[in-house]
């Protein structure tokens, strides 16, 4: 058995190895290797105790700026107070009862140390209660030779911890495997390792955890990002390498057919851009295997035009093409702009469609029997060349006469399950094209939607309009409240509509869940108390707009608990002028086309992620009048939430607020909940920081795989390999 494979209770002994399992899922020796300390702190420096995030377990170096023995209840009861400082802040710790005995020999004024421990606040005062600490004190002659060598590292490393098992303790159990490094098996191949200069696996494992200096930990980070980097690009390339030797019916573009019926009714031309992309897409049809293809882009820049035109080849072809969207108000939304679109192009079978005409339905879980059976018996002759739906389409139920194409529009939404259960319906695996709402930054894009070729368009199409957006400072300043409903007013007044967008529903299901989160009273910042409001409601806010500032508009309400045939009778209203102001949650987020609305305000905006302003706020300058979003919001001035909406605010570009907003997560969740294979397997990679790193990663692994698809010359690189990826998820990734 390879020494990296060893369980840790060889080297650590029973106790130490099980808290590690269960703490901090680290089993084997490599695990222990590959748990990289988080920072360093420098021996002669000491930790700001400024910025120490409150009621996180924290670890810190400071010194001893006095201790006093206090004693409380008539006598009885001793207490501890250390200060210690880092030269400019101070920060409390206090111990209790038997433990302040050894503290107060230990922690003499002017001594150092580390100390570990949750940050909490008592007397308006940070405090650490309790908390572990290992003194970096003076050092007497006895320990000499073991100080020399401890001063020489003047870097110490401050890991990844918990409250049972301290930073400091897992640097010894470190110590006691880091001999092990030497035994790492290398997943890089040599002439890549040489020809970019990185260093050998050994020699960054040794690096990262015992660093002499901070060249060392640049040395090692750098190698050990690309080895994150490289395994799981070469995961994904083995997968479009498999992809590609799939059998796929080739569907080439038929001239004199529906496409080019439909292009000649179109009102306008294609940008330049969708030009570039739909011939990206078309040669990718046209081939005998399946295309894989991410179609990303600016929110409304025309990437249903271009999926509807790929269907359309696919009909020409001979085959089907299905549209899979995530909520039955997208999939109708599609259906009736995709059948306006088209007009009597749709309408095959019936009395007025043309000869080239093909039938478009729409499959969603809420429709009637007698119209679910007609629209599956379309799908299973034929008579339907495009299908339109949910979930519903992935049913056992429903059978195709020739698939030949799945759109999927809005990716993050689904689950890998169904994007495969779709790909099995067809007699050969179809073609795939993924669209995203939003635009994701390439690296991202490189990661997570590794297994795709990626197309993306980016300019808008003519005659959108310009939006503006501001932040609405609801706390500080109630009149711009007041303002922006007498925006709205004359918006109205000016023949267009508006949307009013809240976070949540507000009927009974709501306030069950809601009163489940309240939490007991204590003092609160302003921060504290819009944070544990419950969020604005749609059903409240509508009643309070239409018998307030709004009176005598026409005011609805759209949410995802109504009944399907009244959220369709809603929107048809909308979209017909017959309402003037729209209330909605984040229904509307995606693909809702009124070009008649132009303002919208955005309440509690602060609970949304950006990306989902940015979608949101797609929904208005659609038309050829200038667009208005409005952000309001109580959260303070200086707040991370109000900086958040000032970025929205600041620019239209949504590559920009994509690269805001997963610099404002933390990496896990760029690379989505789901995708935890991945995620737990990128230590040290930022996926945005790291853009260079993933970019080159990428093209040594498609030449390596184009080259040695089953890595017979690479044993080493297959054995981190199936590491990365235990057989589920591989497949994750396969469906992903």
């Amino acid at each position: 058995m390879p020494a990296l494979d060893e369980p840790l209770k060889k080297s650590l002994g029973a106790a130490t190895a099980k808290v590690m399992a269960d703490h901090l899922d680290l089993h084997t020796v490599g695990d222990l290797l590959h748990h990289y300390p988080r920072r360093y702190a420098e021996r002669g420096e000491l930790t700001p105790l400024s910025e120490l995030p409150l009621d996180e377990h924290v670890t810190v170096v400071a010194q001893v700026a006095d201790a006093r023995v206090l004693t409380f209840n008539q006598g009885r009861g001793r207490r501890l107070e250390v200060t210690i400082t880092d030269g400019s802040g101070r920060l409390q710790l206090v111990f209790f009862g038997k433990g302040v005995h050894k503290p107060h020999k230990d922690l003499l004024p002017g001594s150092r140390a580390m100390f570990a421990g949750k940050v909490s606040v008592f007397n308006h005062k940070l405090q650490l209660a309790h908390p572990a600490y290992e003194p970096l004190g003076v050092v007497g002659a006895e320990d000499a030779v073991d100080a020399a060598d401890a001063f020489a590292n003047q870097l110490i490393p401050i890991y990844p911890a918990c409250k049972q098992l301290e930073s400091w303790k897992i640097a010894k159990a470190v110590d006691a495997v880091l001999p092990h490094a030497a035994e790492a098996a290398d997943p890089l191949p040599p002439s890549l390792r040489e020809g970019r200069g990185l260093a050998t696996l050994p020699d960054a494992l040794r690096k990262i955890h015992r660093p002499r200096t901070k060249a060392d930990i640049a040395e090692a980070r750098d190698r050990l990002k690309w080895d994150e980097a490289f395994v799981l690009q070469v995961a994904l390339a083995r997968r479009r390498f498999a992809d590609s030797q799939l059998p796929a019916v080739a569907r080439k573009y038929r001239p004199g057919g529906l496409l080019d019926a439909f292009d000649a009714k179109l009102p306008f031309t294609l940008t330049e851009g969708q030009q570039k992309v739909t011939k990206e897409i078309f040669d990718d049809l046209a081939a005998e295997h399946p295309m894989h293809r991410l179609l990303q882009g600016e929110v409304g820049s025309g990437k249903t035009m271009v999926a509807l035109r790929a269907m359309l080849t696919v009909v020409d072809a001979g085959g089907q093409a299905a549209m899979l969207a995530p909520t039955e108000v997208l999939a109708q939304q599609h259906h009736r702009s995709i059948t306006q679109m088209m007009g009597e192009l749709a309408e095959g079978g019936m009395l007025g469609g043309t000869e080239d005409a093909t039938k478009v339905v729409l499959l969603t879980g809420s429709m009637g029997m007698p119209a679910r059976r007609k629209a599956l018996l379309d799908l299973a002759t034929g008579e339907a060349g495009i299908v339109i739906g949910t979930h519903a389409l992935i049913e056992d139920k429903v059978r195709f006469h020739d698939l030949g194409l799945v759109v999927v529009d809005e990716q993050h939404r689904f689950g890998v399950e169904q994007r495969d259960a779709l790909r099995s319906k067809g007699k050969q695996p179809p073609h795939l094209l993924v669209m995203t709402a939003t635009p994701i930054p390439r690296t991202v894009a490189m990661t997570v939607f590794g297994d795709l070729e990626t197309s993306v368009l980016d300019q808008l199409p003519a005659g959108r309009s310009p939006i503006a957006s501001h932040v609405v400072p609801a706390q500080d300043k109630p009149h711009f409240l007041a303002r922006a409903w007498e925006r709205v007013r004359e918006e109205v007044e000016n023949g267009h509509q508006a949307y009013v967008v809240c976070p949540r529903i507000g009927d009974d299901a709501d306030e069950a869940a809601n009163a489940k989160k309240k939490s007991p009273e204590s003092p609160e910042s302003p921060e504290d108390a819009a944070e544990k409001r419950p969020p604005l409601a749609v059903i409240e806010i509508a009643e309070q707009l239409a018998a307030g500032p709004l009176r005598g508009l026409r005011v609805e309400v759209l949410h995802g608990r109504m009944q399907p045939d009244d959220k369709d009778d809603v929107m048809r209203r909308f979209a017909a002028a017959e309402v003037d102001v729209l209330v909605a949650t984040t229904v509307i987020e995606v693909g809702v086309d009124v070009p008649n609305a132009t303002a919208m305000v955005i309440m509690d905006a602060d609970r949304f992620g950006v990306s989902q302003l940015h979608q949101l706020r797609g929904r208005v300058g659609r038309g050829s009048a200038p667009g208005l979003c409005l952000l309001v919001s109580e959260m303070p001035e200086a707040s991370p939430a109000r900086a958040r909406l000032k970025a929205v605010a600041a620019t239209l570009d949504g590559f920009e607020l994509s690269r805001i907003d997963l610099e404002q997560r933390r990496e896990g969740d760029v690379l989505g909940q789901a995708q935890s294979g991945v995620r737990s397997s990128l230590r040290m990679l930022a996926v945005i920081e790291d853009e260079e790193i993933i970019a080159a990663a990428r093209e040594e692994a498609v030449t390596i795989v184009s080259e040695d698809p089953a890595l017979e010359r690479l044993p080493e690189l297959r054995t981190a390999l199936d590491a990365l990826l235990d057989e589920e998820r591989e497949q994750y990734l396969d469906k992903g």
